[in-house]
C-alpha cells in the first residue's frame, strides 16, 4: 500500500492539505470574480427593479445549495425584502407530515415545486434566485419553470461545468440554466470537490464559498443601483448591536406576511 501511494503521488496526485485547498479555491474565486461581473450586474438590475416596485427576493435552493438562500434571506447586512424558500416549508408552513422530510430524493421530485411555490405565495413583482450546483434535479428545474410561467424574473446560481456534463432529471430534459434570465456561474468543477485523492475521487467542495461570494456581490450592486435611484436600501442590521431589533422590525413590517427570515 505504501508503495502504491508513492507511485500515485509520483504521477501527480498528492495528499490534500489546507494550503492546497486554499490555492485551488483562490483560483476558482479569482475566475468567478473575473468572469461573472457582467452577470452580477444583470442580476442586480433585476433585483433592484423588483424592490423598487415593492417586490421581494424569493430565494430557493435544495441540499447544500440551500445555503445560498440563507445568504440572501434574513442576515445582517442583507436586504430585508428577502424570503427563504426551503423544502422543509412543506412541513413548517404546509400540511405535510414531518416524516416527509425523511425522503432523501425529494429534491428530484418536480411535484414538490408546485407545493413550495404555493406556500411562498409570491406577488407578481417578486424576483426569484434559485441555486443548484448541478442544475439538473426535478424540483429546482420545475420551480424555475413555474417561476417563468408566472412571469417572474429568474436568476440562477449553478456550476456551468457540472451542469453541462450531467444528464437532466426533469422530464423536459431542461436544466436550471436553460430557464433562467440570468445565470451566475459559481465556477465549481464537475462533482464540486477541488482536490483529487490518491485513491480516486476528490475532496473539499467550493460551490458554497463561491455562491456566497456571488450573493454578496449581487447585494452590493443592488444597493448601489437603489442609492443611485434615490431609494434608501432596506438593509438589516445585526440583531446583536444596539437598536438592531428595532431597526429590523420596522423594516420587516413593510413586508408583513411576505418574508420569512429562515426556516
Amino acid at each position: 500500500m505504501r508503495g502504491q501511494g508513492l507511485l500515485q503521488r509520483a504521477e501527480g496526485v498528492g495528499v490534500p492539505d489546507s494550503q492546497g485547498f486554499l490555492a485551488a479555491a483562490k483560483d476558482v474565486v479569482d475566475r468567478v470574480v473575473t468572469t461573472q461581473t457582467g452577470a452580477v450586474r444583470a442580476a442586480a438590475r433585476l433585483i433592484a427593479a423588483a424592490l423598487a416596485d415593492d417586490g421581494v427576493v424569493q430565494a430557493f435552493g435544495t441540499g447544500h445549495s440551500e445555503s445560498l438562500a440563507t445568504e440572501f434571506a434574513g442576515r445582517a447586512g442583507g436586504l430585508v425584502p428577502t424570503n427563504k424558500v426551503a423544502i422543509r416549508d412543506l412541513v413548517l408552513y404546509g400540511d405535510a407530515p414531518a416524516d416527509t422530510l425523511d425522503d432523501p430524493l425529494l429534491e428530484r421530485d418536480p411535484g414538490i415545486a408546485h407545493r413550495l411555490y404555493a406556500l411562498a405565495a409570491p406577488h407578481p413583482q417578486d424576483v426569484f434566485v434559485i441555486a443548484s450546483n448541478s442544475g439538473i434535479n426535478g424540483c429546482v428545474v420545475e420551480m424555475a419553470r413555474l417561476v417563468k410561467e408566472h412571469g417572474h424574473p429568474l436568476i440562477a446560481v449553478t456550476s456551468l461545468q457540472h451542469t453541462a456534463r450531467a444528464t437532466p432529471r426533469h422530464p423536459s430534459g431542461r436544466r436550471l440554466s436553460d430557464v433562467a434570465d440570468v445565470v451566475l456561474d459559481n465556477g465549481a468543477p464537475f462533482g464540486d470537490a477541488l482536490l483529487p485523492l490518491p485513491s480516486g475521487g476528490s475532496v473539499c467542495a467550493v460551490s458554497t464559498i463561491t455562491a456566497a461570494l456571488l450573493a454578496q456581490m449581487v447585494t452590493a450592486e443592488t444597493v448601489r443601483l437603489l442609492i443611485e435611484d434615490g431609494i434608501t436600501p432596506p438593509v438589516y442590521l445585526s440583531a446583536n448591536v444596539p437598536g438592531g431589533d428595532e431597526h429590523n422590525k420596522a423594516l420587516e413590517a413593510r413586508y408583513a406576511g411576505r418574508i420569512r427570515r429562515g426556516s
